[in-house]
């Protein structure tokens, strides 16, 4: 099984619950339609890894995301993570009308920076992506069409939220391919304040 670390102490989720087409710039950049209902995908503990590859049988692209930390049902830290996806995959099922999983919750889609614990001031969080030393995502709550309280509130009515699961809060514009050699330095703030990051080069 496969682990996070808040703080330093490991944690092994059991799931990755993925909120999908959560900024309006990010669906006009795919071309998707904004959805009538909040669009939920998963990810198994398997995806989890801390290897940014650029291919997994075919290219690679990142998404930036907020993430949260589940602890007796509530959010309990926090982090940036990577959301990979396999782009083209993704285009073929979405044309079929089917199912995103095969795109998304392959082994190694996942990578987060350590958690940390949080004030519980959530409308204070940010992050940014940047890629060799240029800025190629930021994201804030404001931007986001379903805010995290209103996430939490929408998955628990049909979802059991287990201590130690994630919450993946969607990603802002500026997804694009994961090259190998580039250098990817993810960040999380409270305002100005540095709390996380995850930086690596990719392979």
């Amino acid at each position: 099984m496969k682990y996070i670390t808040l703080d330093g102490t490991q944690i092994t989720p059991s799931k990755i619950i993925c909120i999908g087409r959560n900024y309006v710039d990010h669906i006009k950049e795919l071309n998707s339609e904004t959805p009538d209902d909040m669009a939920v995908f998963m990810k198994p503990n398997s995806a989890i890894t801390d290897v940014l590859n650029a291919v997994h049988i075919e290219p690679l692209h990142y998404e930036a995301e907020l993430c949260f930390l589940i602890k007796d049902g509530q959010y309990s830290a926090v982090a940036v993570g990577l959301d990979l996806t396999k782009r083209g995959l993704q285009s073929n099922l979405k044309k079929q009308g089917l199912p995103w999983e095969r795109s998304k919750a392959f082994d190694g889609s996942a990578i987060f920076s350590q958690f940390t614990i949080f004030n519980g001031n959530i409308e204070n969080l940010n992050f940014s992506l940047d890629i060799d030393g240029k800025n190629i995502q930021t994201g804030t709550v404001d931007l986001m069409i379903y805010k995290p309280d209103v996430i939490l509130c929408e998955l628990k009515k049909f979802l059991s939220l287990e201590d130690g699961d994630i919450i993946m809060t969607g990603t802002p514009a500026g997804v694009g391919m994961v090259k190998a050699g580039q250098i990817f330095e993810a960040k999380l703030f409270a305002a100005d304040k540095l709390l996380s990051a995850y930086k690596c080069q990719a392979v």
